[in-house]
């Protein structure tokens, strides 16, 4: 009693002993002996809290152990009052022995159980429950222990029981998030949300933030933070950066965390969009200087390690794990040579600690040893000391000996690839060489990395395995061709796509163009055609697996057809929507905490690709459907040259080849010269140079030389091998064009000879147009009406003060013998036209035509009061009736620059991509005079009467070529003009 008033700890020393000397007094009852015992034990608890002697707290749990047998009930040792103080001393233990803190908490749990069971701590139950939550709690805030399932278990039934205890939710969640650490399941993950979830929901949001709920808001940011870097899903990464926006709103101006959680928001906003390729608008970031960062104190840490190897047991804890990986993560900053002495002995002392660390902190003793073989590379490229180097790639290899987290698989096998290849150029040694090339393999199928990250390894180990001759070059572009659609479809809208495609372009470009070549010097041009139909022209393949038709479907499966369509028709409507990217100076916060559009874009989409990849795995079990939107055969892709020969020219630095293919024949191919690929980029090197100086007299000149070179390139071998496979002059002929080729005029090459007065160029000799892949030819000549009916035509013009000829060119349409609805001036809306273009099989525009640098989603047609109708609008539309559309405005199938090549991101093919099966375009600015010239000639030979029985639309290309050549007859018409105009699809 004396004690608890003066809290002198003689008293308690004297009343340990008198209960002692009491309990072995031979004439005492049973009755005082098992009372003075507890007294005992209580006493000895005290001192144990005051001493933090771990010594008294075992007593304690033995004494009190044996005090539980159910007979002492009757001699006043109630089973409420044991309970209670053995719940409070394996708490006190837990803070005493902290490496057997979990061995106390399996006890604890198992107490806990028992006492929810049977319910005989009545009112006092709710506040062991609540102990025990704080105990695992207070055990597990360094994040690094998984619990048992006798812990979790606990949890779960004491949840059950107090299902409005706030302490009791957040420690299940946390039981259940650091399951999900090591399981990395959705289940866990879910789990550990709801109660999380559950807090958050019962606090109303005019409420002043409590401690609880802004606890469980910074608990379910961090869970779905882990839940990206785990899994690195983009639609995960927005949920992380919505939460951690609601955590931030939850905080106090005043708390001094606040402004890490800003930078933190901050930096999973720049995550985000600078993994979708969109940077614009975000706040330029100033990095720390180095010099102004302190380093730690290697030599004391390194001290610390030695002091803690000499005991019997070393063993870290968690919080010296967390302080070594600080200290390690600060290591490449150091330049100094006797920095690097010191950090490298602490380094490898290190190394060997962590050999005894507890599995369960093996997360955490990775992440260290990963950034300790990162310090030994960097030290490697100051010192050129290969010591260094063979020992990180010994930490990286004992890395992937043991650890059993594929997250971390992938960036050791990143960091082990680099510093192999480093040994190899200096050793030239076989084995490491062939380590890599294994090490590629392995990676590439490590689904814990972003596709992104896979794709990108997996063309450099393609690159690697060709130039060395390796075995595994076939295996290396398979896996890298088969990740391009991956990566594309990890952006939700076709802006983002194609921003994203531009951050790997350099791999995007080359990768199909490089296979095709490989395939080609192997013999295997069936496989080079199917490859480059694979790779190229991703964005418009995207789109035109969303129009897939599902009339078959249908017969087989009515409700499948239904959802499948559906679901494409939501897909198609997200991709072309507006990109919502917002980014505001105050890191992107809502008010309301809520995910931003972008963020629920993002979210929408992928639960809708995993429907549809769902979807699409259940109608391939169908009979007859086993093959359903799988990438096309050959067979199907040599349909594409049923009316005339396809030649593709794949301009490649490996090899470029010219490939025609043949409807009924094998591909034919024509080897080209060792200089065809320079000659090809400077061809286009030197047309774009010259553009820019498009009003010198130089630049008639350029062009004709460009011509007359391009011919020589390509005509001329092109002309030959046609004439060797029988196919005659003024057939039909499509060019199916790569890379700089795609900016190049194939079908104004020469001239080839004189006929006459007048120099024949190659589409004198055949009627060319072009088609930027196999498919989309294939899908321009997709089944449906080939009405020999006289079509009825929708002119949609809007000419100005610079198109002073467009009103003849108007006047000429409006005459023409068929049905012409006109959009002129204020009837001409993006609006109005797009809806009447449904309503008629051929089209016309008459207006300005714009390009926006960087944007090809942005091209458009300037209509009434400079209102564009853009590609993307255009791309939106489903036309089915639709035949022939043609472009009299500048630039409709000119690439802007930034544009990847061979997306052909241009109004005429989007236009084609539409519905229609033909269009005329313009490679660049079409001069004013030329549009009323060109049509009256090219619709004069549409409307005659020679075409007997063949389909409206499959006669412009031959139309265009004739019109071509009266305005080529014309005089004063410069080069330029008349190589301006194209055909393309059917």
């Amino acid at each position: 009693m004396r004690y608890f008033l003066a809290d002198d700890e003689q008293d308690l020393e004297a009343s340990i002993i008198l209960s002692t000397h009491a309990i072995l007094l031979p004439s005492l009852s049973r009755n005082d002996i098992i009372s003075s015992f507890f007294s005992l034990t209580q006493t000895l608890l005290r001192r144990a809290v005051k001493s933090k002697l771990p010594g008294d707290a075992t007593c304690c749990l033995k004494y009190l152990h044996y005090l539980r047998n159910p007979l002492f009930e009757r001699l006043g040792i109630t089973h409420n009052s044991v309970v209670i103080f053995l719940g409070r001393t394996l708490t006190l233990q837990m803070e005493l022995e902290p490496e057997n803190s979990m061995k106390c908490l399996e006890a604890l749990a198992v107490l806990c159980r028992e006492e929810l069971f049977s319910n005989q701590l009545g009112p006092q139950l709710n506040i062991f429950v609540e102990s025990f939550a704080a105990a695992f709690i207070r055990r597990t805030m360094n994040f690094l222990d998984s619990p048992s399932q006798q812990i979790t278990m606990c949890l779960c039934e004491a949840n059950a029981c107090l299902p409005d205890s706030n302490l009791v939710s957040m420690a299940l969640s946390k039981s259940f998030l650091l399951r999900f650490v090591l399981t990395q399941s959705n289940e866990d993950y879910e789990r550990a949300m709801t109660p999380l979830d559950r807090i958050i929901s019962s606090h109303s949001t005019a409420e002043s933030p409590n401690q609880y709920l802004t606890n469980a808001l910074a608990e379910a940011a961090d869970l779905a933070h882990w839940r990206f870097v785990l899994h690195g899903s983009p639609e995960y990464l927005e949920e992380a950066i919505s939460r951690s926006r609601a955590h931030l709103i939850s905080t106090s101006l005043e708390n001094p965390k606040r402004r890490n959680i800003i930078q933190f928001v901050e930096g999973l906003e720049r995550r985000s969009l600078d993994d979708f390729g969109v940077t614009h608008g975000l706040p330029e970031v100033h990095p720390t200087d180095p010099k102004t960062t302190c380093l730690p104190p290697f030599s004391h840490l390194t001290a610390s390690l030695a002091e803690m190897n000499a005991m019997e047991s070393p063993s870290m804890t968690a919080l010296d794990l967390f302080w070594h990986l600080d200290a390690v993560n600060s290591m490449k900053r150091i330049t100094d040579g006797k920095d690097i002495d010191e950090a490298i002995k602490y380094c490898r002392l290190l190394l060997a600690s962590l050999q005894q660390s507890p599995i369960h902190l093996e997360m955490t003793t990775d992440l260290i040893v990963i950034a300790l073989g990162d310090f030994l590379r960097h030290i490697f490229g100051l010192t050129n000391n290969p010591e260094y180097l063979d020992e990180s790639i010994d930490v990286y290899q004992g890395i992937l000996k043991r650890s059993r987290a594929l997250w971390t698989e992938f960036l050791v096998i990143q960091q082990l690839i680099a510093s192999l290849f480093s040994r190899f150029m200096l050793s030239k040694d076989r084995k490491d060489f062939d380590e890599i090339m294994q090490l590629h393999s392995l990676a590439s199928t490590n689904t814990y990395a972003k596709a992104t990250k896979r794709f990108e390894l997996s063309c450099d180990w393609a690159y690697c395995a060709r130039i060395s001759g390796h075995s595994s070059t076939s295996t290396a572009y398979e896996s890298a061709i088969s990740l391009m659609q991956e990566v594309l479809t990890f952006a939700p809208t076709l802006e983002i796509q194609h921003s994203h495609l531009l951050t790997m372009r350099n791999h995007i470009e080359k990768l199909p163009l490089n296979y095709a070549s490989f395939l080609a010097h192997k013999g295997h041009l069936k496989e080079a055609i199917e490859t480059l139909e694979r790779g190229r022209g991703l964005l418009w393949s995207e789109m035109r697996g969303l129009h897939t038709s599902v009339d078959y479907l249908h017969r087989a499966d009515p409700l499948l057809a239904r959802k499948f369509a559906d679901l494409n028709g939501d897909l198609e409507a997200l991709a072309t929507s507006f990109s919502p990217i917002l980014w505001s100076n105050d890191g992107g916060i809502n008010g309301n905490g809520e995910m931003d559009p972008f963020g629920r874009v993002v979210v929408k989409q992928r639960k809708l690709l995993d429907e549809r990849n769902s979807l699409i795995t259940q109608i391939r079990l169908l009979p007859g459907f086993e093959n359903f939107l799988m990438a096309p055969s050959f067979d199907t892709l040599r349909s594409a040259a049923a009316n005339g020969p396809v030649i593709i020219v794949n301009h490649c630095n490996w090899r470029s080849d010219i490939i025609i293919l043949l409807h009924d024949s094998p591909p034919s191919i024509i080897t080209t010269s060792d200089d065809f690929f320079d000659r090809a980029r400077g061809l286009k090197d030197q047309l774009l140079a010259a553009r820019k100086e498009i009003d010198s007299v130089d630049y008639e000149d350029a062009l004709t030389s460009v011509l007359e070179v391009l011919y020589d390139l390509v005509g001329r071998p092109v002309v030959k091998r046609l004439q060797e496979l029988n196919v005659p002059e003024q057939s039909r002929i499509w060019w199916c064009p790569t890379s700089v080729f795609c900016s190049l005029p194939l079908h104004a090459m020469g001239p080839i000879r004189s006929d006459g007065p007048h120099m024949l160029y190659f589409s004198d000799l055949y009627i060319t147009s072009y088609t930027p892949t196999l498919s989309a030819l294939i899908d321009s000549r997709k089944p449906g009406s080939r009405s020999l009916e006289k079509p009825s035509i929708l002119l949609v013009a809007q000419p100005d003060e610079f198109m002073k000829m467009a009103w003849k060119e108007i006047s000429l349409i409006q005459r023409l013998n068929t049905t012409v609805t006109t959009l002129v001036s204020k009837r001409a809306t993006p609006s109005v036209a797009m809806e009447r273009l449904k309503d008629h099989r051929f089209s016309h525009f008459t207006c300005h035509g714009n390009l926006k640098a960087g944007e090809p989603f942005g091209a458009s047609f300037k209509l009434y009061q400079d209102q564009p109708l853009t590609l993307l609008e255009i791309i939106r539309s489903r036309l089915p009736c639709a035949e022939f559309a043609f472009l009299s405005a500048c630039s409709t199938a000119e690439l802007t620059e930034e544009s990847i090549a061979d997306e052909g991101l241009h109004l005429s093919a989007a236009v084609q991509y539409s519905g229609f099966r033909s269009v005329v375009g313009t490679m660049w600015a079409m001069a004013d005079d030329d549009g009323h010239v060109l049509v009256k000639h090219f619709y004069a030979s549409v409307f005659s009467e020679k075409w007997e029985g063949v389909p409206y639309y499959e006669r412009t290309a031959e139309a265009l070529r004739d019109a071509v050549q009266e305005l080529r007859r014309r005089k004063k018409v410069t080069t330029e003009r008349w190589v301006n105009f194209v055909h393309y699809g059917a």
